[in-house]
């Protein structure tokens, strides 16, 4: 039988490393970051890193899974636990912005797609379009039990997740920022779509 500790002590140092490379891609793009830096902002050797990845591209990647696995996650929580179409939708974008600036983050900005290796781009576009398609339809049923006035699901979809997904680019750990974007951005972003 293999020992659950040694598979917990990867899989942490694995995080470890996919939130310090989150912050590299995040500040200086995939084409400006080296497995060097990665390795720096751990206290780590360069090689270290090839213990967990071939190479910077397989890094993006597992980034953006990563980003994708906690919206997902975020997204499953808010559904459990919410009320109706608006609450649903209030609750997933705490929950997003809280996994971007806690413990959690910080997440990969996916603005570096193209990077990838065909099969790895083809893999997170269609996570993607999954995600946002799971969230339009929290607002279509928002619209539907009235909590949320009537749109255009995909324009007010696109717009919302752009507005969560891009954080990352601008927040640089400041806790006091981190708590404000947990209880006013999903409000902002809620404004206007209040149903009766």
């Amino acid at each position: 039988m293999t020992t659950a500790p040694t598979q917990t002590r990867f899989q942490l140092q694995k995080d470890r490393m996919l939130r310090a490379a989150a912050q590299c891609f995040n500040q200086k793009g995939f084409s400006g970051t080296s497995l060097r830096d990665v390795a720096s902002v751990l206290g780590l050797t360069d090689a270290a890193l090839y213990y967990y990845v071939r190479n910077k591209e397989e890094l993006v990647y597992l980034c953006y899974i990563r980003a994708a696995d906690l919206g997902r996650e975020a997204m499953e929580k808010a559904r459990e636990d919410g009320v109706d179409g608006m609450d649903v939708m209030l609750r997933y974008l705490r929950n997003h912005i809280e996994m971007m600036v806690g413990d959690r983050g910080p997440i990969a900005i996916m603005s570096e797609i193209p990077s990838l290796n065909p099969e790895h781009r083809e893999e997170v576009l269609a996570v993607s379009r999954k995600h946002s398609a799971a969230f339009e339809a929290i607002l279509a049923d928002g619209i539907a039990d009235g909590s949320i006035a009537p749109c255009d699901v995909r324009m007010t979809g696109n717009a919302i997740m752009g507005s969560i997904n891009w954080i990352p680019k601008w927040y640089h750990g400041d806790q006091e920022m981190g708590h404000k974007l947990i209880d006013e951005f999903p409000k902002i972003l809620a404004r206007g779509l209040y149903g009766t």
